[in-house]
């Protein structure tokens, strides 16, 4: 074969890869956006897209459980141990007593009385926790601000002096 005997251009085979090509990346840009949109929306990176995901995912699930006064839920779901009555000294630096006394409708530590709903308004990478700021029942301003450790799954009150901007 030399090279004035190129082969035959085959029409229905480059049609074939042009549809092929064009559907895989419409695909993958589809898998992108609903990633996003499922991950909350987030400006961040996408590897930290699932710190998102999960962390709202945990927040939700815990106030929920607060909600609904259901207290030992929401410290397992706090500690991401839902055995943890099978061994409640595991727990040492911040024990079930004192949750109770942060968390309970009735204690005078609430600063939020009876928490009856929750809005997560904004999450953000802060090194490597995610923070979350919740609007509790209907507030405008004065955000919860809560930790989400993506290693071991718990949640934690955000460090003193570092809460997420909510604009204006």
């Amino acid at each position: 074969m030399t090279l004035l005997d190129a082969p035959k251009f085959d029409e229905a085979r480059e049609r074939r890869f042009q549809v092929v090509f064009y559907s895989g990346g419409g695909l993958l840009l589809f898998v992108l956006v609903a990633w996003w949109l499922m991950a909350g929306r987030p400006v961040d990176f996408p590897w930290n897209w699932n710190n998102h995901l999960m962390g709202r995912s945990a927040v939700n699930h815990f106030l929920t459980a607060v909600e609904k006064n259901d207290l030992p839920t929401a410290y397992g779901i706090w500690t991401h141990n839902k055995n943890w009555q099978q061994h409640p000294t595991q727990n040492g630096a911040y024990p079930f007593a004192r949750f109770q006394q942060d968390w309970s409708s009735s204690s005078p530590d609430n600063e939020y009385g009876v928490i009856q709903t929750h809005k997560i308004v904004a999450a953000r990478m802060y090194g490597n926790v995610l923070l979350v700021a919740v609007l509790i029942n209907g507030r405008k301003s004065g955000a919860l601000d809560l930790d989400y450790d993506p290693k071991s799954r718990t949640l934690n009150f955000s460090p003193p002096g570092v809460e997420l901007y909510l604009g204006p």
